[in-house]
């Protein structure tokens, strides 16, 4: 069986930053790091992100732009590119989930899903 032409796996982890946040004002910081591998037979390039930030209240925050930190990474078949950033959030637990706007070198446009996952205060769930 021969990989898939288009094909992006996204994998994150992700950590509480107390030394950033403020938990009497309800300002939560996290971490997340991402690993974008191109398991696809075209190399493709990262042109834009969306987020969809839930916390804890059901409150979402939506996020647009272009490539990710700042780069619009070229992927090749076989490779990855990992990048960290972070969000604030007013709940000690929430919710990141979106998709990558990807470019294959063949001219092909399509999105590379990323799995929601959490990001919370460690000993925040029980």
């Amino acid at each position: 069986m021969t990989a898939p032409r288009y094909q992006i796996d996204v994998s994150v982890v992700t950590r509480y930053l107390p030394e950033q946040s403020q938990p009497e004002q309800s300002r939560f910081a996290f971490a997340y790091n991402v690993t974008i591998v191109n398991n696809g037979q075209v190399p493709a390039q990262l042109l834009s992100r969306h987020w969809l930030i839930t916390d804890g209240n059901g409150q979402v925050q939506e996020v647009r732009g272009a490539g990710v930190v700042g780069e619009q990474p070229l992927i090749a078949p076989g490779t990855s590119h990992s990048y960290s950033s972070g969000t604030l959030m007013a709940t000690q637990v929430g919710t990141m989930q979106g998709s990558y706007q990807m470019l294959a070198e063949d001219g092909i446009r399509f999105d590379a899903p990323i799995a929601p996952f959490r990001l919370a205060v460690p000993g925040a769930l029980h």
